[in-house]
């Protein structure tokens, strides 16, 4: 069964790679691909069933005992970020031959699509850095292809930049690798975390530290480090902004969640305290981002940055309620955000701009696109009984019993701001006269994949506890190291 650790990288890496031996065919390429999705999709369903029931599936590749060979460790955080990323793959499948012309899906979309999806899962899985550091890699190559797919002057423009920051935080990344190695011997997360107090390098350890989470926050878009982001992820197409906003900045945020439970855990008080601030921040200036543009794909982009900042939050707080806020936010913000960029896409190919100031009145041609927007802006802000009001609960419960009376005040005007600037495209967008002289198009095929996702945050919210169990047991685990040690060392 250790093999079932290894499926969610190999099937999408595969498939990638299968697909590439046909680009022209574009029927038979559409139909492989969800074919395979869903291959994928039931594999990982079934992986996190078995991780559920019967505990973490610890893969040692090729025979090496950790931690001397390569690991991979599908315990319940790692696969329900897999099962999540495999979610928002399947709905972005269905919806990309309705967003991209049959030219962007012959430059290799496909393949590209799924070294993604390997790359992401890659990340998730892996036991231990160097390796984290090599599906960072993957996932990244198959994102510079991705980023540039239609070649338009902006998206050049945006993607040098990416480049550019990504490939900057990677030298960082690597570099502190080569430190950790050098202090302690072994990249193996577990026996790491299991060294990392019986050495005397505690100054190299801090550094590296330090070091880590500014590569790890690059990547995650936290402030102040967020500047690169929005019209990066703003610029290509919808199915691409998707892919980016629900995934990729994803990556970052569970790197934090598990290095800093997992081994940088000997100074709490100055870590935690710090994430604290930069949640607050984050949540701050990602809602004035939100709230400044008239682009609706950037309003979505900008609102990425106070959603890991919730996400971080809980990391700084940094107790059980709290930890399974961070964790439940994180999988309704892969899942919503996925949902928002697939909707304002739809949204400017109907209205002909993404310039909310050019359009109005939608509402009378297209009312159920208009009330999947204001539901799925009511689901973002964390109005209840949607999912994202479970996490916000959670996390400001745990705040509040930590006395962090400062992020609370933050947190919850963030939201407001949040809806806000959701309605204002409901409200500008869809509301208004009815101009006759507007042609409709027809958006038949990209609401489905919509409605799914909707309607699945929705269940995070009303069928809550059938969920929470394993949230809570995920915050449970990840608040004490040995639970991981033990399970990857066999100890």
């Amino acid at each position: 069964m250790s093999n079932l650790a290894i499926l969610p990288i190999i099937i999408p890496l595969l498939a990638g790679i299968i697909l590439a031996f046909f680009p022209k065919k574009l029927g038979l390429v559409r139909q492989l691909t969800k074919l395979f999705i869903l291959v994928n999709l039931a594999v990982v369903s079934y992986t996190a069933w078995h991780v559920f029931n019967r505990g973490a599936v610890i893969l040692e590749t090729g025979g090496w005992t950790a931690p001397y060979g390569i690991v991979l460790v599908a315990d319940e955080l790692a696969i329900l970020l897999v099962l999540t990323t495999n979610i928002v793959a399947a709905a972005t499948a269905f919806y990309a031959p309705y967003s991209l012309s049959n030219k962007k899906e012959q430059y290799y979309f496909y393949s590209f699509f799924f070294f993604l999806i390997a790359g992401v899962s890659g990340a998730f899985l892996t036991g231990d850095l160097f390796n984290m550091f090599v599906f960072f890699e993957v996932l990244l190559m198959a994102s510079y292809a991705l980023i540039v797919l239609g070649g338009n002057k902006v998206q050049l423009r945006e993607s040098v930049k990416y480049v550019f920051i990504n490939v900057f935080s990677s030298m960082l990344f690597v570099t502190a690798i080569a430190f950790v190695y050098g202090a302690l011997g072994t990249v193996n997360m577990a026996q790491i975390a299991q060294r990392v107090h019986e050495v005397d390098q505690q100054g190299i350890l801090t550094t590296v530290g330090i070091l880590l989470f500014f590569v790890f926050a690059t990547k995650a878009a936290l402030f102040p480090l967020y500047y690169w982001m929005p019209k990066s992820y703003a610029v290509p197409n919808p199915v691409i902004s998707a892919l980016f906003g629900a995934l990729l900045t994803k990556v970052g945020v569970y790197a934090i969640i598990r290095v800093f439970s997992l081994i940088f855990v000997h100074k709490p008080e100055l870590t935690h305290e710090t994430f604290i601030w930069i949640a607050g921040l984050s949540m701050i200036f990602g809602v004035i981002g939100a709230l400044s543009t008239n682009n609706i794909k950037l309003m979505i982009a900008y609102n990425i940055v106070p959603a890991i900042g919730f996400i971080l939050m809980g990391v700084g707080v940094f107790n059980q309620d709290a930890l399974s806020g961070s964790v439940y936010y994180l999988i309704h913000d892969m899942l919503i955000k996925t949902t928002l960029f697939l909707l304002v896409g739809t949204i400017a190919y109907a209205a002909g701009t993404s310039d909310l100031r050019k359009f109005s009145g939608l509402i009378h041609y297209y009312p159920f696109l208009g009330w999947l927007l204001f539901v799925s802006g009511f689901v973002l802000a964390g109005i209840p009984p949607f999912s994202g009001f479970i996490g916000k609960l959670l996390l400001l419960k745990g705040a509040l019993a930590d006395e962090e009376i400062a992020i609370v005040i933050i947190a919850l005007l963030s939201s407001l701001l949040i809806l806000y600037s959701i309605m204002k495209i409901f409200i500008k967008g869809f509301w208004g006269e009815k101009d006759d002289s507007f042609k409709p198009v027809s958006i038949k095929g990209r609401t489905a994949p919509v409605v799914g996702l909707t309607a699945l945050s929705i269940f995070m919210g009303i069928g809550a506890e059938f969920i929470y169990p394993s949230v809570e047991s995920i915050s449970a685990y990840l608040l004490d190291p040995e639970n991981y040690i033990n399970a990857v060392l066999k100890e």
